[in-house]
């Protein structure tokens, strides 16, 4: 099992298109969760509809030649009103993907009616049973779980697909398990799984002892492998970049270059590599805006992005990644958020997030394997 830990080879700089662009069409959150890392989520600040349209013009253009997601991201996206959501999808053509990442506290028939009318795709916010949730609160600390469970049975209802998002605090035996029967329960079709991240303005420690944290990987590997009826975003990639070790390809595995993903705020601002760290700033490197596409054009900000100095010192740590982790090949070289709010730095390597969301990751999907292999050889 050894041989999987392997790096990569060739990813330099960053791409001149992204992937996907994420977009904040409000600061506004309706809840107040304890591990939420947004420093502006009490405050109702709606992006202008000139933001959207300045933003939609380069997006529409690469949607034109190859799959394009917008990714609208809040705050609360919700929270900003149908009819101000819909005239900021407005400029974008017929082409672009648009995704929305929601608590579900506000759907209702009407949300689930746009939600078909633009082929939105949604991500709801849940993690997992109720007694799960504690962390998932109103702005008076009372429970959000009821208001939660209401919207995602008005898209079961309204017969609307959608993925779930699970933030895990604390990794522990028997909790893979239990999460994987509840989202088969729920009746999502992609389930993503993030172990609480310290960032932004969440400064609670995410360390946890690598015996739990691995061993959580690999109880939900077994308990998806039991049932593979949700797509486990996680659990799938792992599977992916072993069999690629495997077979000699995992180089082809990760871009040769990095995704710039553009985070584009309300106001226009926008931050490349890492959404948390918009509205944010320091010392040294400011706000680590990269430009407003109100001034500027998305691709022009995107082309510049090597000329800022903390993008410069992240690259920096991706090489330092590159050259000394076996497990760069996996990971890319991880997040530029995770290292300045774990390390106070960009060009840092290994993290509490790599540890967690990474290496015990990989780590727990090759233990289920070596342990599988045991039992049926």
């Amino acid at each position: 099992m050894a041989a999987l830990r392997q790096g990569s080879t060739g990813m330099r700089g960053i791409a001149s298109v992204p992937s996907y662009v994420v977009m904040q069409p409000t600061t506004l959150c309706n809840l107040d969760c304890s591990y939420c890392y947004l420093p502006f989520r009490a405050d109702d600040r709606k992006m202008p509809i000139p933001v959207a349209a300045a933003v939609a013009g380069p997006v529409n253009e690469w949607a034109r030649s190859d799959r394009f997601s917008v990714v609208w991201h809040g705050g609360e996206p919700l929270a900003a009103g149908r009819e101000h959501l819909a005239a900021l999808l407005a400029p974008f053509d017929d082409g672009v993907e648009h995704h929305v990442q929601t608590n579900a506290t506000l759907i209702d028939d009407a949300w689930c009616e746009f939600f078909a009318t633009h082929r939105m795709r949604v991500s709801v916010s849940v993690d997992g049973p109720r007694e799960r949730n504690a962390d998932r609160v109103g702005r008076g600390g009372r429970p959000a779980y009821d208001r939660i469970e209401r919207g995602i049975e008005a898209l079961r209802r309204n017969g609307v697909p959608f993925s779930a998002l699970c933030v895990v605090t604390r990794p522990e035996p028997g909790l893979a398990a239990e999460l994987y029967a509840y989202f088969l329960d729920l009746g999502c079709d992609v389930l993503g799984i993030n172990i609480e991240e310290m960032e932004g303005v969440n400064t609670r420690r995410n360390a946890h002892p690598a015996a739990d944290v691995t061993g959580f990987w690999s109880e939900l590997v077994a308990a998806w492998r039991r049932t593979p009826t949700i797509h486990l975003r996680e659990i799938e990639w792992s599977l992916r970049y072993a069999s690629a070790v495997l077979d000699g390809t995992a180089d082809d595995l990760l871009p040769r270059q990095l995704d710039p993903i553009p985070t584009v705020a309300y106001d226009g601002s926008v931050v490349l590599l890492s959404p948390e760290l918009a509205g944010f700033s320091d010392p040294q490197h400011g706000d680590f805006t990269s430009g407003n596409v109100l001034t500027t054009g998305l691709a022009e900000i995107i082309a510049g992005a090597a000329g800022r100095p903390w993008v410069r010192e992240f690259l920096t740590g991706v090489e330092s990644c590159r050259s000394g982790c076996p497990y760069f090949g996996f990971c890319g070289g991880g997040h530029a958020a995770n290292r300045y709010f774990e390390q106070g730095r960009f060009d840092g390597t290994e993290t509490n997030h790599c540890r967690n969301s990474k290496i015990r990751l990989l780590e727990g999907v090759l233990d289920h394997a070596r342990d599988h292999q045991r039992t049926t050889g």
